[in-house]
């Protein structure tokens, strides 16, 4: 099967070759200038023409990548300030939570279990809730494991499920 293929495209070259012996200079020359313009068209639509694009498309997202790049080191800041802090005690997580828990709001409800500290909201707004959050991630050390909160006109309400952290070891 194989040398039948190369038996094929042999019997192909000779013919093209003999063809093209036969054709004048002009029409070789118009040829080669086809075939050469076909060349650019193709390098131009599969190589030049994309790169261009790409190039344009990332000076015009240069300033997003910039300001994605200066939220990426405030968190890695973040981060790394938490991971400096010492580990904090379950009961301190308690009362800093129960400490932060007015800033949700008088219908604000805290109960606590174990590990875990629910919070049942009502009529919370936007910036209380973002405000709490995060006091209760960076001084409780408190992270949400499950947030079932509905909106409506600015106001949040719902249930808050947080992890505290686990007692150290004597």
């Amino acid at each position: 099967m194989n040398t039948n293929i190369h038996a094929m495209v042999r019997a192909f070259l000779v013919l093209v070759q003999t063809r093209w012996a036969q054709v004048s200079p002009r029409e070789q020359r118009l040829v080669r200038g086809a075939l050469a313009l076909l060349l650019l068209a193709l390098l131009w639509f599969v190589a030049v023409r994309p790169a261009l694009a790409t190039l344009r498309s990332a000076q015009s997202q240069g300033p997003q990548l910039r300001a994605q790049l200066q939220d990426m080191l405030q968190l890695q800041a973040q981060a790394q300030v938490l991971q400096a802090q010492p580990a904090a005690q379950t009961q301190d997580s308690k009362s800093l939570l129960e400490a932060a828990l007015p800033t949700l709001g008088d219908t604000a409800r805290m109960s606590i279990s174990g590990d875990r500290a629910s919070v049942t909201l009502e009529d919370s707004s936007a910036d209380a809730l973002a405000q709490w959050l995060t006091q209760a991630r960076l001084n409780a050390r408190a992270r949400p494991l499950e947030l079932h909160l509905t909106q409506s006109q600015g106001i949040w309400k719902g249930r808050i499920v947080l992890q505290l952290p686990s007692p150290a070891a004597p």
